[in-house]
């Protein structure tokens, strides 16, 4: 059975990335080398590594199996070594070393057509007992990611496959409230007791437009709302100069398709009244200074309120019109 009949017959080759190494026959040893690391690659990492030493079954033409390779691999490991350098680099004379050089031309032309796929594709490998300084110039080994394999081990070979994959090492955390508006302030529901809270009003952190608040004012009935608003008021003492929140529909809100309608009321004096929907949260900035009473006003236009209203709605087939809405990080300014 032929290489190819091989690779064709094997159930798994289609779900692995196939890799082309490009390397130059530096002398037996490096050849060695480059064979066991492709061996590795194949056996106990499971990547369809495609190398010429497989390949040499018979009289070829050796270029055009080369552009197939780099053709249809989805990566190619360029091996660094000396003698590939001084020929990827056109330093060598011209009989020495044709396939590397050949090879070199085709990744150079790449390169040179689409650096950003090209550099996502063409991964500059340095093996035990190779220099990075052995990189061909034009990979850019010192201003972009190399893989130097310390050892043919899963560990070893980490960062390679999370090339293939693509899939990083570490998860990217999820993104918290940005503090940068806190610097110098402190969250309303951790510095003040409120005198006064609304039935429905709970403190805690909630989901607004995909960001996390931390300390929110959230007026959320669970089952039916016990008044129409959700309020709730603090005794500021004149002691705060700002006023800072995020007002918004909560992101795991029943009923998304709402509006909910906020306002702030310092010493009695409602300022301008904000309406909000899912996905579009507001910033709302407001001057504190010589401020005694801090008022705060959500609700959603229409809301059901009581048991029984809430119970013939159900019994219609009428949807309730119960508030998911929050200040989000109420933040207070000294």
């Amino acid at each position: 059975m032929t290489l190819e009949q091989q690779e064709s017959a094997d159930p798994d080759a289609a779900a692995s990335p196939r890799v082309f190494i490009t390397y130059s026959h530096d002398d037996e040893a490096h050849k060695n080398l480059v064979r066991e690391f492709a061996t590795f690659l194949r056996d106990e990492a499971g990547v369809d590594v495609h190398l010429d030493q497989w390949a040499d079954d018979g009289r070829r033409d050796w270029s055009l199996w080369a552009i197939e390779q780099l053709t249809e691999a989805d990566f190619v490991l360029v091996i660094a070594s000396p003698d590939y350098k001084r020929r990827a680099e056109g330093a060598e004379v011209p009989e020495q070393g044709r396939g590397a050089q050949f090879e070199a031309a085709m990744i150079r032309d790449n390169i040179t057509k689409d650096l950003p796929s090209a550099t996502r594709r063409f991964l500059p490998v340095v093996l035990p007992g190779r220099s990075v300084d052995e990189i061909p110039v034009f990979l850019n080994a010192h201003s972009t990611t190399r893989y130097e394999i310390p050892e043919f081990t899963v560990a070893g070979v980490a960062d390679l496959l999370i090339a293939f994959t693509g899939v990083p090492r570490f998860e990217l955390p999820r993104l918290g409230t940005f503090i940068g508006a806190q610097r110098g302030g402190m969250l309303l529901t951790s510095a003040l007791n409120p005198v006064r809270r609304g039935l429905d009003v709970r403190v805690g952190d909630v989901e607004i437009d995909g960001m996390r608040h931390t300390g929110s004012i959230a007026y959320r009935p669970s089952v039916f709302a016990l008044q129409l608003e959700g309020v709730v008021e603090y005794n500021l003492g004149k002691r705060f100069t700002r006023f800072e929140a995020v007002a918004g529909v909560l992101d795991d809100a029943d009923d998304a398709d709402q509006t909910g309608c906020f306002q702030v009321i310092l010493d009695g004096v409602p300022q301008d009244q904000v309406s909000v929907r899912m996905g579009h949260p507001v910033w709302l900035r407001n001057d504190l200074t010589g401020v005694l009473r801090l008022k705060l006003v959500a609700y959603r236009p229409k809301t059901t309120v009581g048991p029984l209203i809430t119970a013939a709605l159900v019994v219609t087939g009428r949807r309730t019109k119960l508030p998911a809405l929050a200040w989000g990080s109420p933040t207070l300014f000294a």
